[in-house]
């Protein structure tokens, strides 16, 4: 495959994730935010739970709280997950399972470990992303749309050699099933050794892509990136390249996330994300008086 270097985006930056616990103590790693990288317009939050091999009796799960102003997309890659929320939602997240929840105005979620899994342990694994609201749709009402496994689009190179799993946007012919509030792409690559993908991104998208298991070589300059990384692409072409070496001893998983800046004001505090201060003032207010509502058993 001959690409012009000039389409493809160099690389702006390598972030590192630290680890952190979250919910009700388990760990996860996080590129950002942290205290040197706060966000990355749209997106504020990613989270890597596991992989990780859990006892009976271990798996622990974020209990009831509450989100408001952004969207939560949780994808699980292996173990099995119960939700609830304030709305009389429930269901099951199981492996390759994908849940976006835009919060909008307001919900009370939680997300804890399905019982039967709970009880023998297992393998977990998962990923949450947050993605940031326009202003103009941070009070709309609360929706769901869950994916399951069977339904995500998944495509594959002539040769087989990288296989991608379409969540957002499209990717190898392959449209998502899932609609955006923010035009953006959310698309999982498993590239085997010696594989090379360039994947056409907008220009206008930041983008970055999220290492999840081996390394690789990203960007113009095929700079290395490796597991629990962060790479950055700059805005400065329509294409970015990723490569697994031949001589790498294993698959390169990864995601590839970007959407369109929203250049808005972002006043957070937990799991509010507003414009102004007097709005996080006004969600805490509301939650506190329970305008969110409350999970029932």
């Amino acid at each position: 495959m001959t690409v012009q270097t000039s389409t493809l985006r160099s690389i702006a930056g390598i972030v590192n994730s630290v680890e952190t616990m979250e919910g009700a103590g388990f760990l996860v790693r996080r590129p950002f935010p942290k205290s040197s990288f706060s966000e990355f317009d749209p997106f504020l939050l990613l989270d890597e739970l596991g992989p990780i091999n859990l006892k009976p009796g271990q798996a622990k799960g974020a209990p009831d709280h509450p989100h408001r102003g952004f969207e939560t997309v949780s994808y699980l890659l292996e173990g099995r997950l119960e939700h609830k929320d304030s709305q009389g939602h429930a269901g099951l997240l199981g492996a390759g399972d994908v849940q976006w929840m835009t919060a909008g105005a307001g919900v009370v979620h939680s997300e804890m470990p399905e019982a039967e899994f709970a009880r023998t342990g297992g393998r977990m694994h998962g990923i949450q992303l947050w993605v940031n609201l326009p202003q103009a749709d941070k009070m709309m009402a609360p929706r769901y749309q869950e994916i399951p496994a069977a339904q995500i689009p998944t495509a594959y190179t002539d040769d087989g050699s990288v296989a991608v799993r379409v969540i957002a946007g499209e990717a190898l012919g392959a449209q998502a099933v899932i609609e955006t509030r923010t035009p953006m792409m959310y698309l999982h690559f498993t590239l085997q050794p010696g594989a090379t993908i360039v994947q056409p991104v907008p220009t206008t998208y930041n983008v970055f892509a999220y290492v999840l298991d081996g390394s690789g070589l990203f960007g113009a300059e095929s700079q290395p990136g490796e597991d629990g990384q962060m790479v950055i692409f700059a805005q400065d072409g329509k294409e970015v390249a990723i490569a697994n070496p031949a001589s790498a001893s294993q698959p390169l998983d990864l995601l590839l996330i970007g959407g369109v800046p929203l250049n808005e004001p972002v006043v957070r505090y937990g799991p509010f994300v507003m414009n102004t201060e007097a709005e996080i003032m006004q969600a805490i207010h509301d939650y506190r008086n329970g305008r969110m509502g409350t999970i029932h058993a």
